[in-house]
């Protein structure tokens, strides 16, 4: 038995995200169809997380157990060539036999895009957020380094987050901005459901004017949600990488 690390992108507009659900088309699902039509072994794809509908990736992790004998270098191209388009396998690496894509990882970085306009761009909407009001640059960085560090972040998720532990580190914010879009990079030990959504809805709307710092400090201390910002659409989020060591 052979333990396999997979470096997967792919488009999430039309999944109903990474996890396997029932009549819906799902990133594992696919993947876990290529793989047994490629191997005839009904195996479980176990991601670095479980990204939402409409979310990308430019370098989701997997891993996955076979004891097909082929080559490592040739289970990329074979895959790819029953995967849709949407999806494409980067890399296949041999992993240690106890490595697990999701409880190995130390780290995550997701990047979040958004254009700055009064109109939707027809062209561009399915691969970056859209925000309709203009917003101060400084204030953005400004505001990005209260939430650094280690804090509890539960005023930055959705109320429906089955968990119950809410404290996660974010080691950086990383904020970029090219004409009217704006690139946030936000890297973390793990996210709570829509945290990163929420962080850069948040910061533009402090950004904007239409929140006050007061509320990201109260939405930290009491983990009340009703003090952060909007939930940005999935569009423009992508898990950007994954580290391991």
């Amino acid at each position: 038995m052979r333990n396999l690390k997979l470096t997967i992108e792919y488009n999430g507009g039309k999944f109903c995200g990474w996890q396997k659900q029932n009549g819906k088309r799902s990133v594992q699902g696919e993947l876990e169809t290529a793989f047994f039509n490629l191997t005839g072994e009904k195996t479980n794809v176990e991601g670095s997380g479980r990204t939402d509908k409409g979310v990308h990736a430019l370098a989701q992790v997997a891993s996955v157990k076979t004891q097909n004998t082929m080559p490592i270098k040739n289970f990329k191209y074979a895959l790819n060539n029953l995967l849709p388009d949407d999806i494409r396998v980067k890399k296949v690496e041999k992993a240690d036999d106890n490595f697990h894509a999701r409880f190995s990882a130390k780290r995550k970085t997701y990047k979040y895009l958004v254009h700055i306009g009064r109109e939707k761009s027809a062209i561009k909407n399915e691969i970056l957020g859209f925000y309709p009001y203009d917003v101060n640059y400084e204030k953005l960085l400004s505001a990005s380094k209260i939430l650094i560090g280690k804090h509890n972040f539960k005023g930055f998720c959705s109320a429906n987050t089955q968990v119950k532990d809410f404290e996660r580190t974010i080691f950086d914010i990383s904020i970029s901005k090219k004409g009217k879009d704006i690139s946030f990079e936000i890297t973390g030990d793990g996210f709570l459901y829509n945290m990163v959504r929420i962080i850069v809805g948040t910061l533009l709307e402090y950004s904007a004017g239409r929140l006050d710092l007061e509320n990201i400090k109260k939405a930290l201390k009491t983990g009340d949600r009703k003090y952060s910002g909007k939930t940005m659409a999935p569009n423009g989020l992508y898990l950007k990488s994954v580290v391991y060591e």
